[in-house]
């Protein structure tokens, strides 16, 4: 993919729609209508956004608890979004999963887990299950750096070197598990200990924040993969803005130092790229007000959908259950 006018315009659209999908959740949370904990995705736009612009509708994607903006990035329907966060049986998982399940298999989202790392190895069995079809098929899965603490990411980037699998594994490493930081549960500055041989994983560490720095290495992964020529990890430095769950208000204070906040805010990936493509002539404010006007409307479409869409009755409650 060439990183065109085009490509730059559509990798924006993409952050600033899921920017502003997270900010009316915000807004709307204390309403107490959405009847789910919320895990915004405010700071990381940049990641989600990048790599699924490398991926087709066939390719899947694992996700975890912070998985709006994955969801939304892989074309996720926003209205069967909004749905499942309001708990309505038009949601994309009828209602029974809110905000932590989201899935959508006709693109790609096999599903997001609230189990920390545990899309990790399950996104690395459909690595293998591609290549077992002998299928040119990608699996990426995402995950936090409280999930580089699972023993299981180093168990399954082993295995998908050891069978060259078509995974792509993407660190989100926003700096924080819940109240932990990063310093405190990891040596140095490195999450992932790179020492593969490139041969069997490529690894790369990055400006989270920076979506061209992402799509750049994504596409090295997604073809690395998509050839038959193994895994690869890319580490994304980043920061989420708002706290761990739930709406700004809500996140404890004290446990962040206010001007580490105040200095991410600053580096905002959505509000750097409008700058940086304004500044190149590739966005003009015409466009821009467009750009907002056609979102806004999405949204709240989709909130009024959420909203008229009818809950799960008592017929349902017996329905997508396993039983021997």
């Amino acid at each position: 993919m060439a990183l065109t006018s085009e490509t730059k315009l559509k990798l924006f659209r993409g952050m600033l729609r899921i920017r502003r999908v997270q900010e009316r959740i915000e807004s709307e949370y204390m309403k107490d209508e959405m009847k789910t904990p919320v895990h915004l995705y405010i700071g990381q736009e940049a990641i989600a956004t990048a790599v699924c612009a490398c991926l087709r509708d066939d390719d899947a994607i694992n996700s975890n608890h912070r998985s709006h903006g994955h969801y939304l990035a892989k074309g996720g329907d926003l209205k069967a979004m909004m749905a499942e966060l309001f708990c309505k049986s038009t949601g994309c998982s009828g209602g029974y999963g809110g905000s932590m399940h989201l899935v959508d298999v006709a693109h790609g989202n096999m599903g997001t887990s609230a189990i920390v790392g545990g899309g990790i190895p399950i996104g690395t069995g459909q690595g293998l299950a591609f290549q077992m079809q002998r299928l040119d098929r990608v699996s990426a899965v995402f995950f936090g750096d409280g999930a580089a603490d699972e023993g299981t990411l180093y168990e399954s980037v082993n295995f998908a070197m050891l069978k060259k699998l078509p995974v792509v594994y993407v660190l989100e490493n926003n700096g924080w598990a819940v109240c932990s930081p990063t310093a405190t549960r990891h040596c140095a500055d490195n999450v992932f200990h790179k020492g593969a041989d490139p041969e069997l994983l490529f690894t790369a560490k990055l400006d989270g924040n920076d979506p061209e720095a992402v799509l750049e290495a994504a596409q090295k992964a997604v073809a690395r993969a998509r050839a038959g020529q193994g895994p690869s990890f890319i580490e994304c430095v980043t920061y989420r803005i708002l706290g761990h769950a739930g709406c700004w208000q809500q996140d404890p204070k004290g446990y962040r130092d206010p001007e580490e906040i105040k200095a991410w805010q600053e580096r905002c990936p959505v509000c750097a790229y409008q700058r940086k493509l304004l500044a190149e002539g590739v966005l003009s404010t015409e466009v821009l007000a467009g750009l907002e006007a056609d979102i806004a409307a999405e949204i709240d479409a989709a909130f009024e959908f959420a909203r008229q869409s009818p809950l799960p009755t008592a017929d349902d409650l017996h329905n997508h259950l396993f039983c021997e």
